[in-house]
């Protein structure tokens, strides 16, 4: 279970006091999600997802995150919408740790995307980076290519640990990628973290995207290639060329992609891939003791990052125009 602030009930009563949501009845922990602690909500006015903010987070962004996701409702974007206290406020605070109630959302995730999943992913992924234009706050992705040396070096030593002979690849990978990575591509607001669970979907039909607390602003086709490598490769980490087609032909139905964005795509999933090694590699070798969630597996994303190394264009993934 992904809970690792608890709160007492006084505390809570003290907190959704503050709200016009009538009588609380059930509030539970959620397994699912490894940043923050979630709690789903019932009270006399409907389902809510309680989020206290962990210290991964940083509380500067929170308006950030918060506002976005009252942007994107405006604009026609199923998400969550964050719900005001009497104060006026969407942010609050509860066991010492900022808090926040967003309304809950219909639908599943897909726990084994198929074709069709990864093309309402495409559409809904283009509409998103539309949807974002005017948005009045800006977060520069610390996550991108001049955040994964630092992020490197918090467990370089250990790295090979989990893999011998890991921790010179990265380094090498560092290397390309820092004198490689595209520049000047189309930009705006990004999720950046679109992996099935955060998708959610009634029938074969996208009924809302969730949790925007890696939104950014940086390169559109960077987020195409966190998706492709979130949705795209099967249990064996093998692409899945009809899926890859699928999304990437979708979001261009959308937002056509330039000329640029479509040379540059191996590069980003590449970094994509090496992104998410990162990071998780950092979760394997520093998860607090007593924290009710498992880390991934670092070497999924390994496995992916082999694959792109040989990928020279956009065809690979099945895309042609």
């Amino acid at each position: 279970m992904a809970v690792y602030t608890e709160f007492t009930d006084e505390d809570f009563a003290d907190f959704i006091a503050g709200y016009d949501l009538g009588a609380v009845l059930s509030v539970k922990g959620i397994a699912e999600g490894v940043e923050n602690s979630n709690y789903l909500l019932a009270t006399e006015a409907g389902q809510f997802i309680l989020t206290l903010y962990e210290k991964r987070v940083e509380p500067a962004d929170l308006p950030f995150f918060l506002g976005l996701m009252e942007h994107l409702a405006g604009r026609g974007i199923t998400c969550p919408l964050p719900v005001h206290n009497r104060g006026g406020n969407i942010l609050g605070r509860l066991a010492d740790r900022p808090a926040a109630i967003v309304t809950f959302l219909q639908g599943l995730s897909s726990r084994r995307p198929r074709a069709g999943h990864c093309a309402e992913l495409g559409r809904a992924m283009a509409e998103l980076h539309l949807a974002g234009e005017g948005f009045g706050l800006a977060r520069p992705n610390a996550l991108s290519v001049e955040g994964w040396r630092p992020l490197f070096e918090t467990c370089d030593t250990r790295a090979d640990d989990v893999l011998k002979g890991l921790g010179e690849q990265i380094v090498a990978e560092l290397d390309f990628l820092e004198k490689s990575w595209p520049q000047d591509l189309p930009s705006g607001i990004i999720h950046a973290d679109l992996f099935p669970d955060n998708v959610f979907f009634l029938g074969d039909r996208l009924s809302g995207l969730i949790d925007f607390y890696f939104a950014c602003n940086d390169t559109f086709a960077y987020d195409i290639a966190i998706t492709l490598n979130a949705w795209c490769f099967e249990a064996d980490c093998s692409l899945n060329v009809t899926k890859a087609r699928a999304l990437i032909a979708a979001y261009d139905e959308i937002r056509p992609l330039t000329s640029a964005e479509i040379a540059a795509l191996p590069i980003l999933a590449r970094g994509a891939a090496l992104r998410f090694l990162l990071t998780r590699l950092f979760d394997w070798l520093t998860v607090p003791a007593g924290a009710l969630v498992v880390p991934k597996d670092p070497l999924e994303y390994y496995k992916k990052l082999r694959f792109h190394r040989h990928v020279t264009s956009a065809g690979d993934y099945g895309f042609t125009r």
